[in-house]
């Protein structure tokens, strides 16, 4: 039998008097972490209890394992309770008087052959306990260990290096931390205050927490459990307890890893809708089921910050608040694999259920597109399920698509032209000619689109993508249309000659005359495509225009065979003039180019006409 308690006084074991500060302004970053840290170790010892009577060393009733967080308002204390293993007298100088020795990795080192004991342990570094000094102006430790024949023991400090250790009346095995809260921390004795931080780093700790009469967490997430183990349904509630009032997720995917890394967790692709901007912060990183930061970039690749689930793992290094991560080679793998099994997740879906891939792909889309523009990795594999998507809602991967273009090509080696369009409403004039003319228009009208056409045209062999208002027809597609123009060569040069003079007061304007149908407008205005590609990335990258709103470059194509240009050039001068400028006018408009006081005065002069 253990020898009585003795009551006596002592030094905490530390190299200097200044321990308590440090800890107090510079080891946290936010003082309520106090509370992560002591639910943390009350956890720990439940678990190592456990452990115990797994491994046969502890055979009396286990009882209801729990740990309580209560607040005493009045007297100012708050209390964290476990009916864990408990500590010695002597285990008190060891694990609290030697501060940074961690009794969670004395424990793992010593039953490490048993079986692996750390994904069940928390504590690492063997300082949190004293984080308590951080809001307590006194901290008592009321303990009785789990050993037949111990003692209860009570152990007192002050915030100071000095100690009181002293024989308790407890009579169950476990521990009591009470703290005596400082003034300035009181805040921290309002309930609502407490929930909200138990709520936020101990929901889905390994053992119910209990706080104010009622369990606050759910201690077997599904990401604990094996994916056999689960059903949809499953995956489903979980995602409405993490985002209660979002729509249903269009699939998730479940990491489940133990080497070289161990890794666990649930990552659930979300209804973007088209929206880019949608907060990142939906990724919650945990350390054996604790709370550690919603800040992933450095283990999720950037482009996949935009799904919604949690990451769970020892393996990732944490600074010794456990607040942030630490790079090192570790991290690096975990992203590596992480983009691995998204990329071959949305491979399988692709080709096990193609139609239901097509149907949400302007969701997936979002994911895949910036994926292929920021990871070489990811775009590798993701070429073969990326679609685009045509004017008649038809999807095609690009090899598709270079297929269907090349049937209409007599020189299948000639280069391939995809037509697109960003805006199908504002460029319907511009679609219908190409359509007429056999062609088919591409769909790019997301966010990402200004980026990824710009990253994957040179990964395309031999393929151009341009948008189907850059430039007239005949020269977006690099090949002539054997069309004649009705106007002779001095004809043309006098039309030429007439809109430089009428138009001088424009933005800067290339002109040309050029035979196109006759049921096209009598001018086609187009931006040049790297302008236009500027102009866009600019815009979603919320930037102004490098040339305001008004391009200074303009396109100007007249055509030489409309009705018009022939009335033109038969035209007195005053009706020549306004000829070209209601001609002028509504190409502008037929871009999107025409607006506040202009726009009135043409709709003014339109209706004059009538």
């Amino acid at each position: 039998m253990e020898a009585s308690v003795q009551a006596e006084k002592g030094q905490l074991s530390i190299h200097t008097d200044n321990i308590f500060p440090i800890i107090k302004k510079f080891l946290y970053s936010d003082h309520e972490i106090f509370l992560r840290e002591l639910v943390s170790n009350a956890v720990d010892a439940t678990q190592k209890l456990k452990k115990l009577a797994s491994f046969g060393e502890f055979s009396d009733e286990l009882g209801e394992l729990k740990v309580t967080v209560k607040v005493d308002e009045t007297a100012k204390t708050i209390t964290i309770s476990d009916r864990g293993i408990g500590m010695t007298a002597d285990e008190i100088k060891k694990y609290i008087n030697q501060i940074a020795f961690s009794g969670a990795a004395e424990f793992v080192e010593k039953y490490k052959e048993k079986e692996d004991t750390r994904g069940n342990i928390i504590g690492n570094f063997g300082l949190g306990f004293y984080s308590s000094f951080m809001v307590a102006k006194e901290v008592e430790i009321i303990t009785k260990s789990y050993k037949e024949g111990s003692e209860a023991a009570r152990w007192v400090c002050d915030g100071s290096t000095e100690f009181t250790i002293e024989a308790a009346d407890k009579t169950d095995r476990g521990t009591d931390i009470i703290l005596h809260i400082a003034e300035d921390s009181e805040e921290f004795l309002q309930k609502y205050r407490l929930s909200d931080i138990l709520e936020k780093y101990g929901k889905f700790l390994p053992v119910e927490i209990e706080f104010d009469e009622k369990i606050i967490n759910n201690p077997n997430p599904i990401w604990t459990k094996q994916p056999s183990e689960l059903k949809d349904e499953d995956y489903l509630a979980f995602y409405k307890e993490l985002h209660p009032m979002s729509e249903d997720p269009l699939f998730w995917i479940h990491l489940n890893v133990d080497y070289p890394f161990n890794l666990t967790g649930v990552l659930y692709f979300p209804k973007l809708k088209n929206d880019f901007s949608a907060k990142r912060e939906k990724i919650q990183l945990y350390s054996r089921q604790v709370f550690i930061t919603d800040e992933v970039k450095d283990v999720v690749p950037d482009f996949l910050t935009l799904l919604h689930g949690i990451i769970d793992s020892p393996d990732i290094p944490l600074n010794v608040s456990r607040s942030y991560l630490q790079s090192d080679s570790n991290v690096k793998k975990i992203s590596g694999y992480i983009t691995r099994k998204v990329a071959d997740k949305l491979a399988d879906i692709f080709r096990n259920d193609r139609e239901s891939y097509e149907k949400k792909f302007d969701d997936i889309g979002l994911f895949v597109k910036y994926g292929m523009i920021s990871d070489d990795k990811f775009s590798e594999k993701a070429k073969e399920y990326c679609l685009v998507k045509n004017i008649e809602g038809k999807h095609f991967t690009f090899d598709e698509y270079t297929a269907k273009i090349k049937e209409n090509q007599t020189d299948k080696d000639e280069k391939v032209v995809w037509l697109y369009a960003s805006d199908v409403q504002k460029q319907d004039a511009y679609i219908q000619s190409a359509q007429k003319r056999g062609y088919d228009v591409l769909v790019f009208d997301s966010v990402i689109d200004p980026h990824f056409i710009n990253g994957i045209e040179y990964k395309l062999e031999k393929t151009s993508i341009k948008r189907v208002d850059a430039d007239t027809l005949d020269k977006l597609i690099e090949k002539e249309i054997k069309l004649e123009s009705v106007l002779s060569k001095d004809d043309e040069e006098k039309t030429k000659k007439l809109f430089e003079e009428t138009l001088g007061g424009a933005p800067k304007l290339t002109i040309s005359v050029e035979p196109m149908p006759t049921d096209e407008l009598p001018i086609v205005i187009t931006i040049p495509e790297f302008i236009r590609r500027m102009n866009d990335m600019a815009a979603t990258s919320g930037q102004k225009s490098m040339f305001g709103d008004m391009p200074t470059m303009l396109n100007v194509a007249i055509n030489a065979n409309h009705p018009v240009t022939q009335k033109i050039l038969k035209a007195g001068e005053d009706e020549q003039k306004q000829l070209i400028r209601h001609a002028y006018n509504l190409a502008l408009l037929a871009q999107g180019m025409l607006s506040g006081s202009e726009l009135t005065a043409f709709v003014q002069q339109a209706a004059a006409r009538l």
